[in-house]
């Protein structure tokens, strides 16, 4: 039994501006996250007369503060990516995460892609000359197009399927 291989191509990626436009979308929910954290805890203050959470959320040290904001970011990226190979901003562009081999990424991969992006200036690494952002590459992953690439996919198992029942002749 022959297997053909799946190769990504250039006209599957996500191009440039989608993934800028990910970016974008992407951080709203992380600030939403942290700044609702912030008016919640001040709120529930209030309510209580307990000021102890808003009083430890507001005394961290700048150091506290990039602990939680990037623990936050990796837990975001991490289970949207597990669980739907996308996040918000990739809803918004059908666009998908893979493995080099057009797989579904494995656990591994997505984590070193999560804590890849605690790398200063990442988030503008995929503006390079591929378009590949160093997240991608360090976990062999790539972004691309949902519907270009399942069709493509799609296609490649049909030839398979065919290719089987010639074989059973």
């Amino acid at each position: 039994m022959h297997q053909n291989t799946f190769e990504i191509t250039d006209d599957l990626l996500a191009s440039k501006g989608q993934r800028l436009l990910h970016h974008f979308i992407d951080l709203v929910p992380q600030y939403a996250f942290l700044y609702g954290l912030s008016y919640g805890f001040f709120y529930l203050g209030e309510f209580t007369g307990n000021y102890t959470l808003n009083d430890f959320w507001n005394g961290m040290s700048e150091l506290e503060d990039f602990f939680v904001s990037y623990l936050f970011m990796f837990v975001y990226y991490f289970f949207m990516e597990k669980y739907t190979f996308k996040t918000l901003g990739k809803f918004a562009t059908n666009t998908i995460v893979v493995s080099t081999d057009g797989n579904k990424p494995t656990t591994k991969q997505l984590v070193k892609r999560s804590l890849s992006r605690w790398i200063p200036f990442d988030a503008l690494s995929f503006l390079g000359v591929n378009g590949k952002g160093w997240h991608d590459s360090i976990a062999d992953c790539y972004v691309v197009k949902a519907d270009k690439f399942n069709e493509k996919k799609n296609s490649l198992l049909e030839l398979e399927q065919i290719g089987l029942i010639g074989e059973d002749v």
